[in-house]
C-alpha cells in the first residue's frame, strides 16, 4: 500500500491514566485489563484512511512515571500530533496536565494536542467532571478535548480520527 502521509503521534500523561490501554484498544481492538507499566517508551503502528487519504500512524506511548519525563523532549522530535491523557477518576492526574504540557512546550515542536480524559467506563468513580476537563483544555489552548473508555471502546476511534484530520490539515493534505 502506498501512503499519502506518515504521522508520528505522541501519547503522554501520568502513569495509570490509560495511555497504553488506549493505544492497544485502537491498534488491536482489544482491551487488556492488567497492562504492564510502560518503561520509557513503546510504539505501535496503525493504518488509517481519512477522507480518502491513506495515513500510517506511528503511535509513541510514553511512560507516565515522573522518572521518564526527561526523555519526552528527545522523543517528541518529529511528532505531528499529540494526545495528553488524564484519568477522570484521579483529580491529581488532571492537575499534572500543565506539567506534561510544559515539557512539550520546551521543545521546538508546535503540534496539535488533544486532551483526553480516560476511563469513562468508571464514570461512577469520577473525580474530574467533563466541564473541568473541557475548561482545562480551553485554558491551555489545546485544539480539542474528549473523554474515552478503552474498555468499551467509546470514542477511541474518534480521538485518532480527529487528530489525524488535524495533522493532515497542517500537512496540507486537504
Amino acid at each position: 500500500m502506498t501512503y499519502d502521509a506518515f504521522f508520528k503521534v505522541v501519547i503522554f500523561g501520568d502513569s495509570g491514566s490509560g495511555k497504553t490501554t488506549l493505544t492497544r484498544r485502537y491498534v488491536s481492538g482489544t482491551f487488556i485489563q492488567d497492562s504492564q507499566m510502560t518503561i520509557g517508551v513503546d510504539f505501535e503502528y496503525k493504518d488509517i484512511t481519512i477522507d480518502g487519504i491513506y495515513v500510517k500512524l506511528c503511535i509513541w506511548d510514553f511512560g507516565g512515571e515522573e522518572r521518564f519525563r526527561f526523555i519526552l523532549p528527545k522523543y517528541i522530535s518529529g511528532a505531528m500530533g499529540g494526545i495528553l491523557m488524564y484519568d477522570i477518576t484521579n483529580q491529581s492526574s488532571l492537575a499534572h496536565v500543565h506539567e506534561w504540557l510544559s515539557v512539550v512546550k520546551e521543545t521546538d515542536e508546535s503540534i496539535p494536542i488533544i486532551l483526553v480524559g480516560g476511563k469513562l467506563d468508571l464514570d461512577t468513580s469520577r473525580e474530574v467532571s467533563y466541564k473541568d476537563g473541557s475548561m482545562v483544555a480551553k485554558a491551555l489552548n489545546l485544539e480539542h478535548f474528549m473523554e474515552c473508555s478503552s474498555k468499551t471502546g467509546e470514542n477511541v476511534e474518534k480521538i485518532f480520527e480527529k487528530l489525524t484530520e488535524m495533522m493532515a490539515k497542517i500537512a496540507l493534505l486537504y
